[in-house]
C-alpha cells in the first residue's frame, strides 16, 4: 500500500475514534467526571509506557531531562490537556455532546487567531472572512443558549493552547504523552486514593466489566494518538486539516441522532454559520496548498529549462 494511502487511513482511524468518544464515556457511569479523568490519566501512562517498551524506545527520556525548557512546556501542556479532557468528559456525561462538537468545529479558527496574536502570522483575506463568520456564530449561539457556550469555548481554547505549546516543545506524540501523564500521575492517584478512603470510589466496587472499561480509557487515549502520529508523518498538512473535521462531525451526529439532544431551528442556523466559516477556511487552505505546490514545481523545473 502506498505511504500516502496508509497515512490517510491512519488519519481516518484516529479522527473516527476521537469522534466516537461520546459513546464511551457514558459507559463509565456511575463514575463521576473527575474519577474518570483520573483513571484516564493513570491508565494512559500505563498504555503508552507499554507501547514504548514494545518499541524499546527509551533513549529520548535521558535527553529530555537535560532540556528544562521543554519539560516546563510539557508541564504546561499537561495542564491544558487536563482541562480539555475533564471538560469533554463532563460535557458528554452531562448530555452536552453537540456543544462539545461545536468546540472542535471552531478549534481550527481559534488556532488561526493564535497564529496572528502570538506567532505574528498574517492572515489571508479568506481567512479573515472565516474568522469573522466564526465570531458571528459564537455570538449567535450565545444568544440562542442564553449564555456563553462555555463548554465549546473551553474545549476550543484549551486544545488550541495545547497544540501551540506542543508545537513549541517539538516532542513526539508518544514521548510527550508519557511525560504529560507522568506529571499528572501524582494528583490523579491522590484523588483516586481520596475517593477510596471516603468510600466514593467506583473502581473495583461494581462489576468487573466497569473496572475494565475504566482501565480501557488509557488504551483508547493512546491508540488514536499513535494513529494520528503515523498519519501526520505520511500525509500533507492540508490533508490533515481536512481529516480533522471527521471527529466533530461524528460527535455532532452522536449528539443529534443517538443522544437525541434538542436542536431548535435557531441552533441549526448557528451551526450553519460555523460550517460556512469552515468552508471558507478549508477552501483557502486547499488553494494555498495548491499555490505552494505549483511554486515548488516551478522552482524545480527552472534549472532544467535553463540548461536546455
Amino acid at each position: 500500500m502506498p505511504d500516502l494511502k496508509r497515512g490517510v487511513l491512519f488519519g481516518v482511524a484516529a479522527y473516527a475514534m476521537w469522534g466516537l468518544f461520546p459513546l464511551y464515556w457514558p459507559l463509565l457511569k456511575p463514575s463521576g467526571a473527575l474519577e474518570i479523568l483520573s483513571h484516564r490519566i493513570a491508565w494512559s501512562l500505563v498504555a503508552v509506557v507499554a507501547i514504548l517498551a514494545v518499541r524499546r524506545h527509551w533513549s529520548w527520556f535521558r535527553d529530555l531531562l537535560k532540556q528544562p525548557k521543554k519539560l516546563i512546556l510539557l508541564a504546561l501542556a499537561a495542564f491544558f490537556v487536563t482541562v480539555n479532557w475533564g471538560t469533554y468528559i463532563y460535557a458528554v456525561n452531562a448530555g452536552n455532546v453537540v456543544e462539545s462538537a461545536l468546540g472542535y468545529f471552531i478549534n481550527p479558527l481559534v488556532s488561526v487567531v493564535f497564529g496572528v496574536a502570538i506567532l505574528r502570522e498574517r492572515l489571508r483575506p479568506m481567512q479573515w472572512v472565516a474568522v469573522g463568520f466564526g465570531a458571528l456564530a459564537v455570538l449567535f449561539l450565545t444568544l440562542d443558549y442564553g449564555r456563553l457556550p462555555w463548554i465549546a469555548l473551553t474545549l476550543a481554547f484549551s486544545f488550541g493552547i495545547y497544540g501551540l505549546i506542543k508545537k513549541a516543545a517539538n516532542v513526539g506524540a508518544a514521548e510527550s504523552l508519557t511525560v504529560e501523564t507522568l506529571i499528572l500521575l501524582v494528583p490523579a492517584v491522590a484523588y483516586l486514593v481520596y475517593l477510596e478512603i471516603t468510600g466514593q470510589a467506583t473502581f473495583g466496587h461494581t462489576d468487573p466489566g466497569h473496572a475494565l472499561l475504566l482501565a480501557g480509557a488509557g488504551v483508547i487515549t493512546a491508540i488514536p494518538l499513535l494513529f494520528f502520529t503515523a498519519s501526520a508523518i505520511r500525509v500533507p498538512l492540508s490533508t490533515i486539516g481536512l481529516l480533522q473535521y471527521i471527529a466533530p462531525i461524528l460527535q455532532f451526529g452522536v449528539g443529534v441522532l443517538i443522544v437525541k439532544e434538542t436542536m431548535p431551528p435557531s441552533r441549526w442556523i448557528g451551526f450553519s454559520i460555523v460550517w460556512l466559516a469552515l468552508a471558507f477556511f478549508t477552501y483557502d487552505s486547499i488553494s494555498a496548498a495548491r499555490r505552494t505546490r505549483k511554486q515548488e514545481l516551478a522552482k524545480t523545473a527552472q534549472p532544467a529549462t535553463s540548461a536546455g
